[in-house]
């Protein structure tokens, strides 16, 4: 005899893990999409990226890379690189400083120096659950550069 499920049921969003989104990428099941991100378990699709949103990260990352110039330390920038942080997110932030920036597959969180995200429509968000999402993996350092505010939070 089965058990049937009280009618008061209500059906749960499916929480997707890190290993169930790369699969899914692999299988190219987000193909027709630009980029793609996993969040707490959810699928987002990126918008595209504009000129001003472009400029701003492009003009950070310039700028950090001459300003870590000389220094004596053992990292990388990246630009737009999947961050794996298990269990249940894949983060792209516009620019990473990891000290692996090379290897296969996505940038363990353990060498995660720095996120920054580059916000013109999104500033809520990554001011919010970004942040939080950051924050709850111990990143040590999270910028959000607001393009229309003209400042790095």
């Amino acid at each position: 005899m089965t058990e049937r499920l009280p009618l008061n049921t209500a059906p749960l969003p499916l929480k997707l893990k890190v290993e169930d989104y790369l699969a899914l990428d692999k299988a190219g099941a987000f193909a027709e999409y630009a980029k793609t991100e996993l969040i707490e378990g959810v699928l987002f699709f990126m918008n595209a990226q504009h000129r001003p949103h472009g400029y701003v990260k492009m003009e950070l990352y310039d700028r950090l890379r001459d300003g870590l110039r000389g220094l004596a330390l053992r990292a990388r920038l990246l630009v737009e690189v999947s961050i794996a942080i298990p269990p249940h997110s894949v983060p792209e932030p516009d620019i990473v400083l990891t000290t692996k920036p090379q290897g296969s597959g996505l940038i363990p969180l353990a060498s995660v120096l720095l996120i920054v995200e580059v916000a013109d429509t999104t500033l809520a968000y990554d001011l919010g659950a970004k942040a939080q999402l950051y924050a709850r993996a111990r990143v040590p350092e999270y910028w959000v550069a607001d393009v229309s505010g003209r400042l790095i939070h």
